[in-house]
């Protein structure tokens, strides 16, 4: 039982942490004879990792993850993806070096997967990271219809160590949205990193974006310094679906 004068200045120094654990240190430290520097020790590590998980909390909600998947649950030999280039990634040295990385592949192979839970591990190292479908990126700037250094929008894509832009390629897009991307992208180029996933070829990219030369501008600065993962295959979302000839068979056009 931890004494109400004692519990009020933990509460006053806002050490939650030590408040939530510090019955059972107390049982600990008396039970294993412990000196005051390991009973010291033990709480201050309970404050800190309370810390921690707090800030991860807090990244992770301003990040905007469409779902919060790991890298454990992804199925890698599913479609063949070279796990050990994406554990090497999951260490976030590419993104201290300022370097892109581009998911190329059909829908469902795991492009928003590998993404996601490679955003999730750069939380964990402490970092910043923002996540934005295509069309999210398109109407944020639209909303905002600005695009210079006073843009709120563009401050908040620019701030962040990674930005993860995702489905690109799911439709086409306006000439204005172009050159939105291309801003954010020539902003961020050498400086943070930026992960792109597509499921249709880079050739495309200037259809899609209705402007020849926004996408070879894109796509010149995203391949200079960036690791590309193409990922052939199934989609696995459809990995249970019924045999041809089913009732229920559906027709799945790439």
């Amino acid at each position: 039982m931890i004494p109400d004068s004692l519990h009020l200045m933990l509460r006053q120094l806002r050490l939650s942490g030590i408040i939530n654990t510090l019955s059972v240190r107390l049982q600990e430290a008396a039970g294993n004879n412990l000196s005051h520097q390991q009973f010291l020790e033990l709480i201050l590590q309970d404050e800190v990792i309370l810390r921690d998980q707090r800030q991860i909390n807090r990244r992770t909600k301003a990040a905007s993850f469409r779902h919060l998947h790991t890298l454990d649950e992804f199925d890698f030999n599913f479609n063949k993806v070279d796990r050990q280039l994406v554990y090497q990634l999951a260490t976030c040295q590419f993104v201290r070096d300022g370097r892109d990385l581009l998911l190329l592949g059909p829908p469902g192979v795991g492009k928003s997967h590998l993404a996601q839970a490679i955003g999730q591990q750069v939380i964990r190292q402490g970092l910043l990271v923002l996540y934005r479908s295509i069309f999210d990126v398109a109407r944020d700037f639209m909303k905002e219809e600005a695009l210079g250094d006073d843009s709120r929008v563009l401050r908040n894509y620019l701030r962040v160590d990674l930005l993860i832009i995702d489905d690109m390629g799911m439709k086409e897009l306006s000439r204005k949205a172009g050159e939105y991307i291309l801003e954010v992208i020539m902003r961020r180029h050498d400086l943070k990193s930026t992960i792109m996933t597509t499921n249709r070829p880079l050739k495309d990219w200037g259809k899609l974006l209705g402007d020849n030369a926004a996408a070879t501008a894109i796509l010149d600065r995203l391949m200079q310094n960036s690791e590309i993962i193409e990922i052939t295959g199934k989609s696995y979302r459809l990995r249970n679906r019924p045999c041809k000839g089913s009732d229920t068979d559906i027709n799945v056009t790439k």
